[in-house]
């Protein structure tokens, strides 16, 4: 057995391993894994004992991470959805992110930092986390809600300020550090000159980088083989990060933000993003715990009042700069506090802004422990502070929307008032109205059947009742939104949220109710519909079970058994 251990591997097994670890822990106590990554890293850094990991090949292998992350960043980046909320995102975002800077350099002012320590440290405390918040919207399930909709906006302003900043804090190191050789003339050339490169490469992309991607990408598609294209994703935005880099003087995070940004013009985008989703992943796990291998957890005893007030300009200080910003914009009170609290944490741009500033020497190692604390306590918290907002603004406001009908005006009920019972009866019930379940709708509302549609979301529901459907808003798995439904005296039960736990608690509950309801649902995979029949559900439809349906209803020949144990899935058409 050979003795010797390749520093890659090494790193890789103990970096991936510890990370799962912390994240499963993070996930049994219900806050974010990333928390859990970072702890991972700080577990193997040298500030801890124990195993110590290879720093500098962690931050080789973090620098993947990075690209990947800014790739789904420019693949995910919508100017129609910032268009929608421009005059809110725009000057909202750049005012909270110069409230924030203002109190962390005020801050830093305090410790007696100089300017360029305390510009940088400001800027990585005003920089909400992607990851956080997209993962809270989607766990409360608010992100297609209007007050989703300007908190990604928000945060894809913040995104392209801070990419701005990170193109410029190369070229006025020099002049923030205070260095003596560095005139106002040639800062202004070096700025120029890096305008200049920036410029050109953005040119380059626009205009042959929009041809050339997507006919790559088209190429691979047509192969026919899904590892060339996932090989042709990898190969774009490690190529164009690398590329912007060596001939351009670029950041990776720019060249790879732009890459994704052309790429989400094809109609492959999608795929592109699901294909580039499990590397990105992987790396990204990376990133965390290499920024975890940086933090002197000492920090927290050497200097607690520090930290805390930190985490207070993060948690309070710039929440309640876009809370104001809100209000003057208009907004209600529940909606601006939902919208604060959401950002109230700072994540993966932080760490790329302090890492950078600690390379070029402007931010002392202090700053760097001050911020990554500050991370990983808010990212800890905000899940319990945006819960609280979420609660204030439920209570505040109208739970769950009443049945309607037709004839009713769209504007909601008076708050608090309970959700009733509807009068339908011998009717159709639609659990969602998403893209399946508006097909659902359609078709039941097309034979005269009379249909009642439950859903969370508030435009879907809006959505529904605009065509003259009735409607209950909430989610169908309460007891109390369900019992809406009046399933006693309905006929049939269409589950079509792909939720596999929420749809389960549906049937349940359905079955319960009623017995002799027919009940039909939808699931993504065998183990789903096995799920699903068990608790009750009549019949469970997988898209891949129905796709061989139709080829087999097309096809002449012999019965055909698609499922051990089921039967021929469709009966043999006569005469066959």
């Amino acid at each position: 057995m050979p003795q010797h251990h390749p520093q890659l591997i090494a790193t890789l097994a103990v970096g991936l391993g510890l990370a799962f670890l912390f994240g499963v822990v993070a996930h049994r106590l219900r806050v974010s894994p990333l928390v859990g990554y970072l702890l991972a890293g700080v577990a193997v850094g040298p500030f801890t004992p124990g195993i110590v990991a290879n720093q500098e090949m962690a931050n080789q292998l973090a620098e993947i991470g990075v690209i990947l992350l800014m790739f789904a960043v420019g693949l995910h980046f919508s100017l129609k959805d910032l268009t929608a909320v421009w005059r809110i995102a725009i000057p909202g975002s750049l005012g909270r992110m110069a409230g924030a800077t203002l109190m962390g350099m005020g801050l830093a002012w305090m410790f007696g930092w100089g300017i360029g320590a305390g510009l940088v440290f400001g800027l990585a405390l005003s920089v909400a986390s992607t990851v956080v918040l997209v993962r809270a919207l989607q766990e409360r399930r608010i992100a297609d809600t209007e007050r989703g909709h300007i908190a990604m906006g928000w945060l894809i302003v913040e995104d392209l300020a801070t990419i701005l900043v990170l193109v410029l804090l190369p070229s006025l190191a020099p002049a923030l550090k205070g260095d003596a050789g560095a005139s106002a003339g040639d800062l202004v050339v070096t700025i120029l000159i890096t305008f200049a490169k920036v410029g050109g490469f953005i040119a380059i992309m626009l205009v042959g980088g929009r041809r050339v991607i997507p006919w790559i990408m088209h190429h691979a598609a047509h192969t026919g083989s899904r590892e060339l294209f996932r090989l042709a994703v990898y190969a774009v935005a490690l190529g164009v990060a690398f590329g912007a880099s060596e001939l351009f003087g670029v950041s990776f995070a720019l060249g790879a933000f732009l890459a994704g940004m052309v790429m989400a013009e094809s109609p492959l985008s999608q795929r592109a993003a699901e294909e580039a989703l499990p590397l990105r992943d992987a790396f990204a796990v990376l990133f965390f715990v290499s920024v975890g291998m940086l933090f002197n957890p000492g920090i927290l005893l050497v200097a607690p009042f520090a930290v805390l007030a930190v985490l207070a300009i993060i948690l309070f200080g710039k929440s309640a700069v876009a809370y104001g910003i809100l209000r003057v914009s208009g907004q209600d009170h529940g909606t601006a506090l939902s919208i604060s609290a959401s950002l109230a944490q700072i994540g993966e741009f932080s760490f790329i802004l302090v890492e950078l500033g600690a390379a070029f020497g402007l931010l002392p190692p202090e700053g760097r422990d001050l911020v990554l604390a500050g991370a990983i306590l808010s990212i800890l918290l905000n899940p319990v502070l945006f819960g609280l907002a979420e609660r204030w603004r439920t209570a505040t406001s109208r739970p769950v929307l009443p049945p309607t009908t037709p004839a009713q005006m769209p504007e909601p009920p008076p708050p608090r008032i309970p959700i009733s019972v509807t009068a339908l009866g011998d009717h159709d019930v639609v659990i969602g109205y998403g893209r399946v379940g508006s097909l659902v709708t359609a078709g039941l509302r097309a034979v005269g059947r009379p249909v009642l549609v439950l859903g969370d979301a508030e435009d879907s529901v809006m959505a529904a009742r605009a065509i003259g459907v009735e409607t209950v808003q909430g989610n169908a798995a309460d007891p109390k939104v369900l019992a809406a439904a009046n399933l006693p005296a309905a006929r049939r039960l269409f589950v079509t949220v792909p939720e596999m736990f929420e749809a389960g608690q549906v049937v349940q509950q359905a079955r319960a109710a009623n017995p002799a309801l027919e009940i039909l649902a939808r699931a993504h995979s065998e183990a789903g519909v096995s799920h699903l029949r068990r608790l009750g559900a009549d019949r469970v439809i997988m898209a891949e079970w129905e796709v061989a349906h139709r080829m087999l209803d097309d096809t002449a020949g012999a019965q055909v058994m698609l499922h051990p144990g089921l039967g021929p899935l469709r009966p043999t058409p006569p005469g066959v």
